[in-house]
């Protein structure tokens, strides 16, 4: 290990000067020996000066291609695949070179035939190229170990994939690392068989308890690009037990590079335990109807809002126009967009949907050819207290949109709906439901696209159950649920705006696209798991189902027939059109009279 530290230390300090040396040596001595064992019977007679040129022959030619290459100006890290490549690239090019030299070198009164055996040049270029790597190999062990982590929390991995051996590779290789991984974990049985870092493998999920007393761990990290909840709920239970704590990887989707590393650690959360996998909806493949288009944004400060114009950002629109009527979310969201936020430019519009000439005078001057419309209220204990508010934003102020969208030539015009417009029971559904006919009505004589896009319960959006819980666990509980039994769909945040920019490509003209959501979530499920995560004693208090709320969401009403898209996991209902007159005319005061307008509407237009 001496010679390894001295040859390291000379590297560090004369990188180009100390590779050319060490790799002149590697063709000096390989050149040199294969050509003394091929006149090992005959060594008398050996033409040494055959080999000494020979020998220098190939380092100027190695040093030449290896300088082209940036071998030795640090163009790789040492001991990488790169370098690797690079330096057999170097030796192979070498060897041909030499080789036809050597075939080609004419006699002379001191050099008499081919310059070196064709042996010599063969056995010589791949011992070259075996002690140039060996040497290479040492010095990156010799680093590595000298990076290892010291006094780091011993870490057990779940997860042989290329997740785990990614998030193993950044811990060793790091000298700051928080973690030390002692032991790796997976289900997979073949994994028994993997060596990472030469890292004992323990078995599966039902191993943490060994594990932890073989070890000394102190932490559990899930290393999986992506796993079903239940599995996060049983490891998060079994490192509980064994007293770890309990570290998971974002999406590799939300990691730069999709590279994984140990800064990306993040403590186990709920998105974690709900028991459903995020869907990928593949956007990226069919978003090109926003790149170099000019697109607003409605209710852009709320939760949807605000990530539909993080999301679009991505894909190059000319304008992104950001509307809400809140000063105070367009300011949050420009500082999160631009990392200021003087709000003194172009792309924040401050208006209420609900003001029409105002709309309208936004429309024509700027000229939006994709809209998504976001703004909405959307608390249903709320609206069952003031239906008449729904009525004037999420019906009227939907009209207001559409018609200043129709009447500037919007090119694409996407309603941003809700499960709760399926079968309404609520003023929430009823008029959302409403806004999905009145975009499906504009849609019937149009060339241009009108679709809705209807989806569950979003996680960690504004008002949201889990917020709610959230809150209450941190003020010390009881957490309220209205009944043991209810149950809701959810979705994260970046898939449900997924969806809603996916619809702008692959709905139909008046579709209503829904999202396979899979199972739904039993509310009392999460907030124990909310509490548990909290480690905390709180109780759950049942306070009983609340005006207009259902026991179980649905995603489609009984009327409707699903159809398939191109998209395996997304489906497309039709909904009956709705007189626009009729809308101007009405002024709907209880969740009554929306169910009653619902129902003669639909009879007066079917």
């Amino acid at each position: 290990m001496a010679v390894v530290d001295k040859m390291e230390r000379l590297l560090s300090a004369h990188r180009l000067s100390a590779l050319i040396s060490l790799s002149s040596l590697c063709w000096t001595g390989s050149i040199f020996g294969f050509f003394y064992l091929r006149y090992v019977d005959v060594s008398e007679r050996a033409p040494w000066i055959h080999a000494i040129i020979g020998a220098f022959l190939a380092i100027v030619i190695y040093i030449a291609i290896g300088l082209k290459l940036h071998i030795f100006q640090g163009g790789y890290i040492i001991g990488s695949k790169d370098e690797i490549f690079a330096i057999t690239k170097a030796v192979g090019l070498t060897a041909l070179i030499l080789f036809s030299i050597s075939n080609l070198w004419p006699s002379t009164e001191y050099l008499l035939g081919q310059l070196l055996p064709q042996s010599t040049v063969i056995a010589g270029s791949l011992g070259s190229l075996v002690s140039i790597l060996g040497v290479s190999m040492l010095i990156r062990m010799r680093r590595e170990s000298s990076q290892r982590p010291r006094g780091a929390e011993p870490a057990l991995i779940f997860g042989a994939g290329s997740a785990g051996q990614q998030l193993i590779d950044s811990m060793l290789t790091d000298a700051s690392s928080p973690y030390l991984p002692v032991g790796i974990l997976d289900d997979d049985a073949s994994s028994s068989y993997i060596r990472i870092r030469n890292i004992p493998y323990f078995g599966g999920r039902a191993n943490v308890a060994e594990a932890v007393k073989k070890t000394g761990a102190t932490t559990l990290i899930i290393a999986l690009a992506k796993g079903p909840g239940y599995l996060y709920r049983e490891l998060n239970a079994a490192g509980t037990a064994a007293n770890l704590v309990v570290k998971t990887l974002p999406p590799l989707g939300e990691l730069v590079d999709g590279r994984v590393g140990f800064r990306d650690l993040n403590s186990i959360d709920i998105n974690d335990l709900l028991g459903r996998q995020q869907i990928d909806t593949n956007v990226e493949s069919i978003a090109g109807f926003i790149a170099g288009k000019r697109v607003l944004v409605t209710g852009a400060g709320g939760s949807i809002g605000s990530e539909l114009c993080r999301q679009l950002r991505l894909y190059d629109p000319a304008e992104l126009m950001m509307l809400d009527r809140d000063e105070s979310a367009l300011h949050s969201l420009q500082l999160s967009l631009e990392g200021r936020a003087l709000l003194d430019t172009s792309d924040t519009i401050l208006a209420d949907i609900r003001d029409s000439e105002t709309l309208n005078e936004i429309f024509e001057n700027r000229m939006p050819q994709v809209v998504f419309h976001a703004a909405a209220l959307k608390h249903l204990p709320m609206l069952e207290k003031y239906p008449t508010e729904a009525w004037k934003t999420n019906v009227l102020g939907t009209l207001n949109v559409l018609e200043a969208a129709k009447n500037c030539g919007t090119e694409v015009f996407v309603n941003i709906s809700t499960d709760k417009a399926a079968s309404p029971s609520s003023v929430l559904g009823h008029a959302k439901r409403l806004a999905e006919r009145l975009t499906s009505t504009f849609g019937q004589n149009e060339t241009n696209k009108f679709v809705s896009v209807r989806f569950g319960n979003v996680l960690g959006s504004r008002g949201s159950v889990l917020t709610t819980f959230a809150n209450q666990v941190a003020s010390g509980g009881p957490v309220t649920v209205t009944h043991p039994e209810i149950t809701r769909y959810f979705m994260t945040i970046p898939e449900a705006v997924q969806l809603v920019i996916q619809s702008g490509a692959l709905g139909e003209n008046g579709d209503v696209l829904v999202l396979d959501m899979g199972t739904p979530v039993k509310i009392v499920e999460l907030a124990k798991q909310v509490i548990e995560l909290s480690h905390a004693d709180i109780a759950i208090e049942f306070t009983g189902l609340r005006s207009g709320e259902k026991l179980h969401e649905e995603l489609f009403s009984s009327s409707e027939v699903p159809r398939e898209t191109s998209h395996s996991l997304i489906s497309r209902v039709q909904v009956p059109h709705v007189s626009i007159a009729s809308i101007r005319n009405s002024e709907l005061k209880t969740c009554t009279d929306f169910a009653l307008f619902e129902l003669e509407n639909r009879r007066a237009t079917t």
